[in-house]
């Protein structure tokens, strides 16, 4: 069994100490490497090629929203999941921008980071349940009509991918999809993958993120997405 790389980033040593305790009692995970700031975060990825970067969003110098903007930037195949105590809607929206594919409180329960890291090495993107929650309160117009008109950005989508992206901006599983649309679960991983493909997104969180910035979700109160 191959295990999963991961590079630990965090200021802290007592931190990533106890995140390297907690992710090597897993048979799966194994732990490559450790920086402490977001410049060795950037230079530690390019030289041990971790399949996931577990990244503080606070750090001294280069932070982790930067770190994550470069690593994604010079086309990594490593995968970001940012570790914060602050769960706060600006930094998931930058975060998510820069390219991250998680993002997760760090007084959250052991199992939620090792499924965590499991899920994005398996090519998916994890939020939070509170972070999910905050973002979508703060940014979904959960009631926006599906005769929306579809803006120019996302004319490359059929109307059945419209109806998926419009479910994934509600934060909804793909078996509710399914279930919502009444289709075979198959069919709406084959829709996802299908918008990822046409704009060249890495994962379902990068896919809301487009939503939001091209207009299909209309915000709180008509402003755009900031």
């Amino acid at each position: 069994m191959q295990s999963i790389r991961v590079l630990l980033v965090d200021d802290q040593p007592m931190i990533r100490t106890g995140f390297r305790l907690i992710l090597e009692s897993e048979p799966d995970i194994e732990v490559v490497g450790e920086a402490s700031d977001g410049e060795e975060a950037v230079r530690s990825t390019g030289s041990l090629e971790p399949d996931i970067v577990l990244m503080d969003i606070r750090m001294p110098g280069t932070d982790g929203v930067e770190a994550t903007r470069r690593i994604v930037g010079s086309g990594s195949s490593s995968r970001v999941v940012i570790l914060t105590t602050f769960d706060l809607d600006a930094h998931v929206v930058d975060a998510l921008r820069a390219g991250a594919s998680g993002f997760l409180v760090k007084d959250g329960p052991a199992d939620s980071l090792v499924g965590a890291i499991r899920t994005v090495a398996d090519g998916d993107a994890v939020l939070s349940p509170r972070i999910t929650h905050r973002l979508l309160d703060r940014f979904a117009h959960l009631g926006a009509p599906a005769d929306t008109p579809v803006p120019r950005r996302l004319d490359a989508l059929t109307a059945r991918e419209l109806d998926v992206l419009r479910a994934l901006t509600r934060g909804l599983s793909n078996a509710e999809i399914a279930v919502e649309l009444g289709v075979g679960e198959t069919t709406v991983k084959t829709h996802i993958a299908h918008i990822l493909e046409k704009y060249a997104l890495r994962d379902r969180v990068q896919a809301v993120i487009l939503a939001y910035d091209s207009g299909l979700v209309v915000p709180r109160g008509g402003r755009p997405v900031s």
